[in-house]
């Protein structure tokens, strides 16, 4: 199960970034690090079975005070399974021509049992 932890770590500078991404990057079953946030204090980690407490610790001793922010599920998104919208959409409307012309003629002599006696005139 693939997740993704979002841990706020206390970070001045950049050197201080870049120790804390090789940390998280050097972890068990890390895909990916990323820095997100506002201030670029939080450390987006994306893996297989990556255990945060563990990280969050390691963080602690290496580089300054941090926290989980949260913990979440990766959902996979097929390409291959998006329906085709574009060609749904279409519809196509003259609202300035007239509808098609329909006749309908009845044959009330017909019988309802012999459907083949009816005639359309």
């Amino acid at each position: 199960m693939k997740q993704k932890i979002v841990i706020r770590v206390q970070m001045k500078c950049d050197k201080c970034r870049s120790k804390a991404m090789q940390l998280v990057a050097a972890a068990d079953g890390v895909d990916s690090v990323a820095i997100e946030g506002e201030y670029k204090d939080h450390l987006a980690v994306v893996g297989d079975g990556v255990d945060a407490a563990n990280v969050t610790t390691l963080l602690r001793k290496k580089v300054g005070c941090a926290t989980i922010v949260k913990v979440e599920e990766v959902k996979k998104v097929d390409k291959e399974k998006k329906p085709d919208t574009t060609a749904q959409n279409i519809v196509h409307w003259y609202p300035n021509y007239p509808p098609c012309r329909q006749m309908v003629c009845y044959d009330y002599e017909c019988s309802s049992s012999d459907p083949t006696a009816c005639s359309i005139l």
